[in-house]
């Protein structure tokens, strides 16, 4: 395996050859065994919200426990990685009870209104972390970092140190400290450090509603089952998590991003109406072989074992799915209100396509706007943090011509170029 350098190779991503610190770490966690028992979870959610109050309504337990058997269900996880998942749940079973409480305490919350965000609507891989930070960069902007993600809701009394340090965000900093020395060519991936802009599918999760976990384990119980939700009041309880941020961190006009939107335009439209929503594009070939061998690599501390064909398969339906759901409801965005974005367009052409998305929500440009994109621009070069060396063939035993068949509907709608 290569190192961060300009151009990052992957000898090993089959069969991993571990690190010292990596053999270390798996050995004394798989020491461990790691039960997943709900109530368990909820104790430990409880202890550290110092509430009590889950509000569980409307099927909220039926979903924690289909999250929690999925997880379950997949017995390839290490003990790492259910340690994890675990303490994943807790945090959300943790934030939720802390804004069940905040809103009972501040009701005006739920008034506060979530008007004219940009949202930004693509696959992974496909430029959507970068245009989301670019957009983000606007000092006029409110966007949701990493750290805010993960703990959207201070836990009752649980405020900043005698520094005047968020412990959400020093909790957020050592886990990131620690996945870098754990698997450190994340970065050339996708950096989740704590300041980076993180996608709002982290607050729906707090109702247990996104196909997050699909990124954690292998569950496809739970696809299914998250496919089958009726996503329009979860959508409504994510805006009710945006309306708490706003009352907890300032008023300012959001900008929004996820993958998952592909496939839920219906309810993201119904819930925010009046936002104007950047589509990126990208060859699907690119964008799964840049997402599978991410998860191939991370899955060397996740998994006992790597099965690189059973990421082509899913991760390549899974994106099949979400491209065809975009491309039957593209148009329930106003043409008015939305544009396209080809990836081959935002390496050095995003000024103006930033022009045209401001125009289309109706929102001044700026000169300090302006400005910090210009700033952003110049300290986030693409390849930052080493190039990744994709390698279809060798790593997952498939061609580009293999799977780019499945995806002429795609090509044939959008301004697409094929990449490998």
């Amino acid at each position: 395996m290569g190192s961060v350098s300009d151009v990052i190779e992957f000898d090993d991503l089959a069969a991993p050859q571990l690190s010292q610190a990596q053999r270390q770490i798996l050995e004394y966690t798989e020491t461990r065994r790691v039960e997943l028992d709900i109530e368990a979870m909820l104790a430990d959610a409880v202890s550290q919200a110092g509430v009590t109050d889950l509000a569980d309504t409307a099927g909220f337990g039926d979903r924690l426990s289909a999250h929690v058997a999925a997880i379950e269900a997949d017995t390839g996880l290490t003990q790492l990685a259910r340690m994890a998942l675990r303490g994943r749940v807790v945090r959300l079973l943790r934030n939720r009870l802390s804004l069940t409480d905040l809103i009972k305490r501040y009701p005006e919350i739920e008034s506060i209104p979530i008007e004219r965000p940009f949202i930004v609507v693509g696959m992974p891989r496909s430029g959507t972390t970068h245009l989301v930070n670019l957009i983000a960069a606007d000092p006029g902007r409110r966007a949701l970092p990493y750290w805010e993600s993960q703990e959207p809701i201070p836990a009752l009394g649980r405020g900043a140190d005698v520094y005047g340090v968020d412990p959400r965000y020093a909790r957020v900093k050592a886990e990131h400290d620690a996945l870098m020395a754990s698997t450190p060519l994340v970065a050339a991936m996708h950096d989740r450090f704590p300041e980076a802009i993180e996608e709002e599918v982290e607050l729906l999760d707090l109702d247990m509603a996104s196909y997050v976990l699909e990124w954690h384990a292998r569950v496809p119980d739970w696809r299914d089952y998250y496919l089958g939700l009726d996503q329009d009041g979860h959508y409504a309880y994510l805006k009710k998590v945006l309306q708490a941020l706003t009352f907890l961190r300032g008023p300012r006009t959001w900008v929004l991003k996820s993958p998952q939107h592909c496939e839920q335009l219906g309810p993201l439209m119904a819930t925010f109406p009046d936002a104007t929503v950047a589509f990126t594009h990208r060859d699907p070939v690119a964008v799964i072989q840049s997402a599978i061998t991410m998860m191939a690599y991370g899955d060397r501390m996740r998994r006992t074992s790597i099965d690189p064909g059973w990421l082509v398969d899913y991760w390549s339906d899974r994106v099949h799915r979400l491209l065809s759901a975009c491309v039957r409801d593209r148009e329930l965005v106003p043409a008015d209100r939305s544009i396209d974005v080809a990836f081959h367009h935002l390496n050095g052409n995003e000024m103006p396509l930033l022009e045209q998305l401001y125009d289309r929500g109706g929102v001044a440009l700026t000169a300090k706007a302006r400005k910090r994109f210009q700033q952003y621009l110049d300290g986030n070069p693409r390849g930052k943090h080493g190039r990744i060396r994709y390698d279809l063939q060798r790593h997952f035993g498939v061609s580009a011509d293999e799977l780019r068949g499945r995806f002429d509907f795609y090509f044939n709608r959008f301004d697409v170029r094929p990449e490998t």
